[in-house]
């Protein structure tokens, strides 16, 4: 038994010796040369916050990954942002926009001062994570641009140039978005002849192109792949799964119906799309107070534009987000109406899937 005992301490102090225990023996901290930011669209890639950090110390010499994380004061940092800060140095400065996509990320109200807290935080591993005392900012964003701030992938095809872009060229077409930043992308293309092709690029270049496998199924490849015939002409609603290399292509041709509108709820009237201006467009239609409208696809209810949720009263020249039922962003069955009876100009701006864009205009 004794044997046994001064095997088991022998053991324990041996295992000790080769697994120390990790100490954190200084604190990490961040600093900023300005706690008070007031950001602006027209100076985006100026830079407007430098921050300065001191990495923590720990008992022994590792490896660490360090990020400033951001959150709206008063929210514990969830949720929270994250930027990795470079190796080697101590000292980096932001722009305007990466400060403001930043913010917008966390929610802050645009053309309102807001209070962010910024906290150096320092990665040893999945489970070891030490974070800094966290100092206040206050920042003052704009509306973001939804172009500059979701990813996006290219639609270059033989359609394009008919669309008001140019023909195979991945920097000049339509491009679909990933409102959720997750890999999947979603959007609108136009297409003017039938049987036109198109693939699906990134970082509008060529380099790791996708197209149909060659079954027509809706599986992408990227090494031999085929074009992806469009049969028909209109509108085509789009959807890709970039990493899991799936998509799925659906016509929607949209109009507007309703009471407050001269066909009622029986007759739709046709959206035209505008190859000048990139945008889906009615030149025309005579719209009254008494009554209520929506934009539908196809003639059906299946696929419908709407407010986000109670009716929403459109004022004249006044642009506001519009949002995709079949994108799961709308809450119950809402619609549209008007202030101000009159014949209208209407204009669907579906370039950008983060951010549909629908206005009327009174003539």
């Amino acid at each position: 038994m004794i044997l046994s005992v001064l095997g088991i301490i022998l053991f324990a102090c041996k295992d000790a010796e080769t697994d120390p225990v990790l100490g954190l023996t200084a604190k990490g901290s961040v600093t900023a040369n300005t706690q008070a930011l007031v950001l602006t669209e027209t100076t985006a890639n100026t830079n407007v916050v430098t921050f300065t950090w001191v990495n923590p110390v720990f008992s022994a010499n590792i490896a660490e990954k360090s990020y400033l994380e951001f959150g709206k004061k008063g929210t514990n940092f969830s949720p929270s942002q994250l930027y990795l800060l470079p190796q080697g140095v101590n000292t980096v400065s932001l722009t305007h926009l990466e400060m403001n996509n930043l913010v917008a990320a966390l929610g802050l109200t645009p053309d309102q001062i807001g209070q962010v807290e910024v906290r150096l935080l320092s990665e040893l591993n999945s489970v070891n994570t030490y974070y800094s005392d966290a100092i206040t900012l206050s920042v003052t964003p704009y509306a973001p641009n939804p172009d500059l701030i979701y990813p996006k992938i290219n639609v270059p095809g033989g359609y394009a140039g008919a669309a008001g872009y140019a023909d195979w060229n991945p920097a000049n077409t339509f491009n679909l978005y990933s409102p959720s930043s997750d890999g999947k992308y979603r959007g609108f293309i136009y297409v003017t002849n039938p049987n036109s092709e198109y693939k699906f690029t990134i970082n509008q270049d060529w380099a790791g192109d996708k197209g149909d496998n060659g079954s027509f199924t809706g599986i992408l490849v990227e090494d031999g792949e085929s074009n992806i015939p469009a049969a028909l002409a209109g509108t085509y609603y789009i959807k890709v799964d970039w990493t899991g290399n799936t998509y799925n292509s659906t016509i929607a041709n949209f109009g507007i119906i309703g009471d407050a509108t001269p066909g009622g709820w029986g007759s739709d009237t046709d959206f035209v799309y505008n190859p000048s201006t990139k945008n889906w467009e009615i030149a025309s239609i005579a719209l009254s107070t008494g009554g209520i409208f929506k934009f539908r696809a196809n003639d059906d209810w299946q696929m419908k534009f709407q407010p986000a949720s109670a009716d929403q009263t459109l004022t004249s020249g006044t642009g506001v987000k519009t949002f995709l039922n079949a994108e799961g962003t709308v809450t119950g069955d809402p619609s549209y109406k008007i202030d101000v009876a009159g014949n209208y100009k209407i204009v669907l701006d579906l370039h950008n899937s983060a951010f549909y864009k629908l206005t009327l205009t009174k003539l």
